[in-house]
């Protein structure tokens, strides 16, 4: 989260992120954002032109920490199964969600295309960074030649991304979990 040592604007984001994951875009008021931030309404404007111009900023520093954080597993040494299953397997707080993917259940944000578009270009990347490792994989003989590198890709989101909703509607990481297990599973490498 953030610290009181963090700069004004620092915290405006930091709070503007956190209430864009717990509470959508229509539930992040400018005046629970400045609670939040413990900074006055003067300090907000001198900083953000507005709800929105805060709300991108806090998107897209939210999608550039996911793009960091799924880059440092991605692009570690090892096989490509080793890579995409350290991915699958890294650290969430499952029950919480992902800060992008619950952004895109925000009509609010995907109808505007300034908001949906760090988003769009977050998940994007994404696929494409995990289509290259599995095109490495099958390049090197990892797995199955007639694998579509695009196609595992969108699984690979989709499982992650569908994990948390099931995680989340049965309120345990237990569904998540097995999501997991089984892709890992069809995607083991060919021996």
């Amino acid at each position: 989260m953030y610290t009181l040592r963090m700069s004004t604007q620092d915290r405006l984001i930091e709070a503007t992120r956190e209430l864009l994951w717990e509470r959508g875009y229509v539930g992040t008021s400018p005046k629970a954002i400045q609670q939040h931030a413990e900074v006055g309404q003067g300090s907000m404007y001198h900083h953000f032109t507005g709800k929105p111009d805060l709300a991108l900023t806090a998107i897209r520093r939210t999608a550039d920490e996911m793009r960091e954080a799924a880059g440092r597993v991605l692009d570690a040494p090892g096989s490509a199964y080793e890579r995409i299953s350290a991915y699958l397997l890294r650290e969430r707080d499952v029950l919480r969600g992902c800060p992008v993917g619950r952004l895109t259940m925000d009509p609010e944000i995907i109808a505007n295309d300034e908001l949906r578009e760090p988003v769009d270009a977050t998940i994007t990347w994404l696929r494409g960074r995990l289509a290259a490792i599995v095109r490495e994989g099958v390049d090197a003989g990892e797995f199955a030649p007639g694998l579509a590198p695009e196609d595992v890709a969108a699984s690979i989101v989709a499982t992650v991304q569908g994990g948390y909703v099931l995680a989340r509607a049965a309120g345990s990481a237990d569904a998540f979990d097995a999501g997991v297990r089984g892709l890992l599973t069809l995607l083991a490498p060919t021996a």
